[in-house]
């Protein structure tokens, strides 16, 4: 039998039929959106030599998958994504902790943060690549600079702007700082913190485009600079569809995960 009241049975089944319709719409968008792109193709409408088309993107995935190339690359790319992610947030989330906990480190820290975050990384791929050679070290390196200052910036400012009466109130009750940290800043702060993650993977993800396309010789960013090279139009927006979809898989795999948290 269940404990639920009518009008809350109803409005769950409203929730779930909204839901549906939400994916429905997304699944539909993306179907219109090739069937036009694949029908204006067809027709000499748009240059398929330049703008490509749905089949010429399945083709080159199909020679791709001949060649025993396919996977490697796409497998090269998501583990630099690993590590990057793993590394960024991991730091990140430890020295936000760290800031929260010292404010007279987070007042020192804060201008340097910001201008950190605000240099243009790309102008310092030659540095990186002289620094730390022209292998998976300079990818993972300049993956960090593109995402690790802003996931500190991000979790220290949700964490200070915690609600300040859980603290007041644990304060009261003589709380050691160690216990505000794990019962009311972790924990009023969880959503947050895997929004964070999700903006992390996909600043990550620039990131390791960024460096294979300066140093690689393997991945889907060395693809994209290869095929850019001998102007092979078809390669590189099929490199791009892919990355396209990792992002999705990957935005979606933490949504997931939020939802198994809450």
């Amino acid at each position: 039998m269940s404990t639920y009241s009518t009008e809350h049975v109803k409005y769950l089944k409203k929730v779930r039929k909204r839901k549906l319709l939400i994916y429905i719409t997304q699944i539909l968008i993306c179907l219109i959106f090739f069937l036009i792109w694949e029908f204006l193709s067809s027709k000499k409408i748009i240059n398929s030599f330049l703008f490509s088309s749905p089949k010429n993107i399945l083709n080159t995935i199909k020679t791709l998958v001949i060649s025993n190339n396919f996977l490697n690359h796409i497998l090269i790319t998501l583990y630099e994504i690993l590590i990057s992610t793993i590394l960024s947030f991991g730091i990140g989330f430890i020295i936000s902790s760290i800031l929260w906990k010292n404010k007279f480190l987070a007042k020192v820290f804060d201008p340097y943060l910001t201008i950190l975050n605000s240099l243009p990384k790309v102008a310092l791929g030659p540095l990186i690549i002289i620094w730390f050679g022209a292998s998976i070290n300079s990818i993972i390196v300049m993956s960090l600079m593109i995402s690790l200052f802003i996931t500190i910036i991000n979790l220290y400012n949700y964490f200070i702007n915690t609600n300040k009466n859980y603290i007041i109130l644990l304060k009261s009750m003589n709380a050691k700082k160690i216990d505000i940290y794990k019962k009311v800043i972790l924990k009023s702060n969880l959503k947050n913190i895997i929004s964070t993650l999700k903006i992390n993977v996909s600043m990550n993800l620039i990131g390791v485009i960024m460096g294979e396309l300066l140093v690689s010789k393997q991945g889907l960013g060395f693809l994209i600079m290869y095929a850019s090279q001998v102007f092979n139009i078809n390669l590189v927006i099929t490199s791009v569809f892919i990355l396209g979809l990792i992002s999705s898989i990957l935005y979606y795999l933490i949504e997931f995960l939020e939802k198994k948290i809450h």
